[in-house]
């Protein structure tokens, strides 16, 4: 957890977070459309007590190393790294094998803040109430979190991380607000179905198919909202809805970009297995197609649809 930041350097992240709220309003679709209680908590929640001193900036230099923003050395340059609406602060590469301190790296990202306008549209497309039960895979640093807290009661939101440092420090941070989820040092892909069912299911990282134990755990109606991993050369968020019974539907709503789970890393299978379609010449837009995803059976399929009306 990071120590308190000086009263000028607190001003200024007052004057950074409205600022980047207000370029998050500029976007027409998701983010703080019609989820008023999103913004009110974006601004409510300091991001910058969630982000480590030390961090790597996401794109490469002219070296073609990621290198290290360092709170201590330039604080004002940090605190505006922290609320770039577009910038995720990776703070773990290479499973923590390679330290700040280490220096500039080109090591695989494995952990990160992710950018506040993603973060605020995952958080819109799951649509919580105060009567939901949460489970978050992918705790991370506890930022997207602390903003989720703001909605769903503490008792019944439970937050998993593989990363049981992750995991310790994200706990210490959310308490300092006075926040209290249920923290879980584990495997996410296998849920915590000690306290399911569950009536919105959100994972911070990439699949590339959902896993069951998610759908096993949801309650009938409940939203699941993921990064899928497709050919598209990103990731595509997907929000699906639950059955109940170990099923869904749901379609894909924009692209994104996330590390992929620990577990899915390195499962090769082809895209055809995991029930995506054959397409000549490029992927179509989101917003010309409607990209339909079911999973039954735990058997997934994606298709592509071209009437977007029910958009």
């Amino acid at each position: 957890m990071i120590e308190a930041l000086s009263e000028e350097l607190e001003s200024l992240a007052v004057e950074l977070r409205a600022a980047c709220a207000a370029e998050i309003d500029g976007r027409t679709v998701g983010h703080f459309n019609n989820r008023p209680w999103l913004r009110e908590s974006f601004l409510k929640v300091p991001r910058e007590h969630f982000v480590p001193d030390q961090v790597w900036w996401p794109t490469p230099r002219e070296d073609g190393l990621h290198h290290v923003m360092d709170r201590h050395e330039r604080p004002r340059a940090w605190l505006k790294g922290v609320y770039r609406p577009r910038a995720s602060l990776i703070t773990q590469v290479a499973d923590g094998a390679v330290r700040p301190e280490d220096g500039p790296t080109d090591e695989p990202f494995t952990s990160a803040v992710s950018c506040s306008a993603v973060v605020v549209d995952m958080l819109h497309h799951l649509d919580p109430g105060p009567d939901d039960t949460a489970l978050e895979i992918g705790t991370g640093s506890g930022y997207s979190t602390a903003l989720l807290a703001q909605r769903v009661r503490s008792e019944t939101l439970v937050t998993i991380e593989i990363d049981e440092k992750l995991a310790d420090r994200a706990r210490q941070s959310l308490a300092t607000l006075g926040l209290y989820p249920t923290v879980v040092a584990g495997d996410g892909e296998a849920g915590y179905p000690d306290r399911g069912p569950y009536t919105r299911i959100i994972s911070t990282a990439a699949v590339r198919q959902v896993p069951q134990a998610w759908l096993d755990q949801a309650a009938p109606g409940a939203v699941i909202v993921t990064p899928l991993y497709g050919p598209f050369g990103h990731d595509a968020l997907l929000r699906l809805v639950a059955d109940g019974h170990g099923g869904g539907e749901g379609r894909l709503v924009t692209g994104v970009a996330f590390m992929k789970m620990r577990g899915q890393r390195r499962t090769e299978r082809s895209f055809a297995d995991l029930g995506w379609p054959t397409v000549e010449g490029p992927w179509p837009a989101y917003a010309d197609v409607d990209y339909q995803v079911s999973v039954h059976d735990s058997r997934q399929r994606i298709r592509i649809c071209r009437d977007t009306s029910a958009h």
